[in-house]
């Protein structure tokens, strides 16, 4: 029985990186930087007011230390005034919060510096002929001075970086309308099984509706690819070749749900067979042991069988398939968020295999512990409590048994912040 590490090392090591694109600056979020962004312009691009207030010379009001200094009020400046202004020594300018500073002016004195803090009327109409500052401002105070935030040469946004709002804002400060990203891997999801039903159908006696085909492909969306749910899969090899075949050729990763025990589980890996290797093993891990993997097609794409049911196919998913994906993205953190929590109830596991139990993460409000209710029984069938679960708790290879109160490791399943 191969070990889940060793099971994805084989499935990271198989991994198919899409080259970089280049998308608009809107398209990127979520995704890699695949380039350093060198800004050409400064952000700033000119001298700036900090706040509201008036435009002055530093010198010209450091002797308000000692009393108020009164300039006279020779203009004002709004928000993207293209007309130049000139300050003369001896003089203040209002200015809004973003407008351009006058012509040597090197600092801002905020209304509270003013007496125009005592006057409410006259700093809403801003008309004063005259202003008095109590408090000196120094040279460069509440100024956004040109090139501050980035200057031209400088990287705006490293090679690696995920691609976030800020980054998007940065973006578009400096210029650019495209950035070179690492894309989201194609995956395609396909289901198979001569019990499968689509959504549109009420099954019969002995059908079932292809839950996996749904599932997996919000799973893969989750973990940051771009999807194709192919849905049920005929299982006619002539069929079932030319439906993964296609798969293949317009994806990255393909998963298959489906396939892996049984008549139709050999019938299913012949004809995979003729399009490249399937290792079909037991991975020591519970749900979800019995699984296939290979490079198939002429690009050798990670192709992944998975069990039938559900849960067992979600939580392989989520060990060996998601990891994949986030590799392919170029992130450097493969894996969900752990915590060490204290158990609620107990829990078992076969010996041998490591076990993902379904679990609520809650946490003490008083003292701030993490602590793990086990749902429902270990049936490896029951989708419904693995609905409820936002964690998974994990038992290790060489652990049966964990009694209440005791210490247990738990993987978070709520999106990675």
């Amino acid at each position: 029985m191969r070990t889940v590490e060793a099971q994805l090392r084989r499935v990271l090591d198989a991994a198919v990186r899409p080259a970089p694109i280049r998308v608009d600056i809107s398209a990127a979020q979520g995704l890699l930087c695949a380039e350093e962004v060198v800004a050409d312009r400064a952000l700033p691009g000119f001298d700036q007011a900090a706040v509201d207030g008036f435009a002055v010379r530093s010198v010209d009001v450091l002797a308000a230390a000692d009393e108020p200094v009164e300039l006279p009020v020779v203009g004002e400046v709004a928000v993207g005034s293209r007309q130049a202004h000139r300050l003369q020594p001896g003089q203040a300018v209002r200015v809004a919060t973003g407008a351009p500073l006058p012509t040597l002016a090197d600092a801002v004195a905020p209304h509270d510096h003013t007496d125009a803090a005592d006057d409410p009327a006259s700093r809403a109409t801003g008309h004063r002929a005259r202003l008095t500052v109590k408090t000196p401002v120094p040279s460069a105070a509440w100024v956004r001075r040109v090139g501050e935030d980035v200057a031209p040469g400088d990287v705006a946004v490293r090679r690696g970086a995920a691609v976030g709002p800020a980054q998007v804002g940065l973006l578009a400060a400096v210029g650019r309308t495209k950035v070179l990203v690492h894309p989201r891997p194609r995956v395609s999801v396909l289901a198979v099984g001569d019990e499968l039903v689509d959504l549109d159908r009420t099954p019969g006696t002995g059908q079932v509706v292809d839950v996996n085909s749904y599932a997996l492909a919000a799973a893969a969306s989750d973990a940051g690819a771009e999807v194709v749910r192919l849905g049920i899969a005929s299982t006619e090899p002539a069929a079932l070749r030319e439906a993964v075949a296609s798969a293949l050729a317009r994806s990255e990763i393909v998963v298959i749900a489906g396939g892996v025990g049984g008549r139709l589980g050999e019938d299913v890996q012949d004809t995979l067979a003729q399009l490249g290797p399937v290792d079909i093993s037991r991975v020591a891990m519970h749900p979800g042991s019995v699984q296939g993997f290979g490079r198939l097609g002429a690009e050798e794409v990670p192709t992944f069988l998975l069990p039938a049911n559900p849960v067992s196919a979600l939580v392989a998913f989520e060990v060996l398939v998601r990891p994949l994906i986030r590799l392919t993205l170029g992130k450097q953190d493969l894996h969900r968020r752990e915590v060490t929590a204290a158990l609620l109830s107990p829990v078992s596991s076969p010996p041998g295999r490591r076990s993902y139990v379904r679990g609520r993460l809650l946490r003490d409000r008083a003292t701030g512990e993490y602590l793990a209710q086990p749902l429902g029984s270990s049936g490896s069938h029951l989708l419904s409590s693995l609905a409820e679960a936002n964690a998974l708790i994990v038992v290790d290879e060489d652990t049966t048994e964990i009694g209440m109160d005791a210490p247990v490791r738990v993987s978070f399943l709520a999106p990675r912040s």
